[in-house]
């Protein structure tokens, strides 16, 4: 993770030492790059996430990009923001509002990766560049970061057995997907499967609508009620509000002790993990994805090329070879929660380890 930080911050002088080449040697760029050379600094991103009940997205996603946006610009950039709250429709409005408030570039995490195509196709004809954030959206999108999404449901399904150990094949797990309209649930669906399948049964198997909480629960419920709670031995949760709901359903059933898997850090999930409640999360270093975003956003408004940020190439069903950066994850357990979230300042120790959590800290030397 050090590492990828330290290759984004070297592109992020390189994007600032072409922003001054560019304007130097303006008159031999066309005519995109001559204009947005002349903007200099002074460029509008428009800035649109796709739902607030997942903690990292006004935590973490939103500050972090905002943050690299206006070192990168001197403080100059204008960002104009907003969130989807799950809602398709209101997101391609918002990308209308964009469009209508002339942003030079536009950095969007689709609700839905196939309905935002049409959204990003017309601003793209209005001279907009889109940048993919988080989810790989349709339509001619001009760069991508994410985490390798495959890699996040091996990482998950490889410490959904670490913990079943020789309990693997003595029950039934459940397997709680992400939502349909999100291209990465899939990917993490497919990457869980390629590690699990054959070495466990998989008794109920869902597709969370919206990612919500309440809905896992509820299907968490239906599982438990359809196989039997003393059989059930491991639930796969696609991230941690979902793992969330499943262990309430799971608590009110009188079922305990069984690993439960998760994603994305959430302060809740990390106290879970300390409680011995969920097994683990998949921790995502938010501060580099956040940071190629912004990189690319205002090379891309400045007319420059992406070659020295984006490394990876990624293709979707509407456009081939788009440059991405992809950026490396990691498990978390109770086992290194001060050497991930701690040590890179996602969460102190005080915010961890309050009231009811504080002896299983104190026993896991968490500081």
């Amino acid at each position: 993770m050090r590492r990828a930080a330290v290759a984004l911050a070297a592109s992020a002088m390189a994007v600032s030492l072409a922003a001054c080449g560019s304007a130097d040697e303006a008159d031999g760029g066309s005519d995109s790059t001559k204009s947005s050379a002349a903007k200099g600094d002074d460029i509008k991103v428009g800035l649109l996430l796709p739902e607030n009940q997942t903690a990292r997205y006004e935590k973490f996603d939103r500050p972090l990009i905002e943050k690299k946006i206006k070192e990168l610009t001197n403080g100059k950039a204008t960002i104009d923001y907003n969130n989807a709250k799950q809602d398709a429709n209101l997101q391609a409005q918002q990308v209308d509002t964009m469009i209508t408030n002339k942003v030079d570039v536009l950095i969007v995490d689709a609700v839905d990766a196939k309905a935002i195509k049409n959204s990003v196709q017309k601003a793209v004809d209005a001279g907009i560049k889109v940048v993919a954030y988080d989810r790989l959206a349709e339509g001619p999108i001009s760069a991508y970061t994410s985490f390798d999404n495959v890699q996040v449901g091996k990482t998950q399904g490889e410490a959904l057995l670490e913990a079943l150990g020789d309990k693997a094949k003595s029950g039934q797990i459940v397997m709680m997907n992400g939502s349909v309209t999100d291209p990465n649930a899939a990917q993490f669906k497919e990457g869980a499967h390629s590690v699990l399948d054959g070495k466990v049964k998989i008794g109920k198997e869902y597709d969370t609508k919206e990612w919500k909480p309440e809905n896992a629960n509820s299907n968490m419920e239906a599982a438990i009620s359809a196989l039997g709670k003393n059989n059930i031995v491991g639930v796969y949760s696609a991230n941690d509000g979902m793992a969330g709901g499943i262990i309430t359903a799971l608590k009110a059933a009188g079922i305990g002790n069984i690993p439960v898997t998760g994603q994305d850090a959430e302060l809740a999930a990390v106290q879970r993990i300390v409680a011995g409640e969920q097994f683990m999360s998949v921790y995502k270093p938010y501060a580099p994805e956040a940071d190629a975003a912004a990189e690319m956003a205002v090379a891309l408004a400045k007319g420059e090329d992406l070659s020295s940020i984006a490394k990876d190439k990624v293709s979707s069903g509407s456009a081939k070879d788009v440059p991405s950066v992809l950026v490396d994850v990691t498990s978390l357990t109770k086992d290194n929660i001060n050497d991930t979230v701690i040590k890179d300042g996602v969460y102190t120790a005080a915010e961890i380890c309050t009231g009811k959590y504080k002896a299983a800290c104190d026993k896991l030397g968490i500081k």
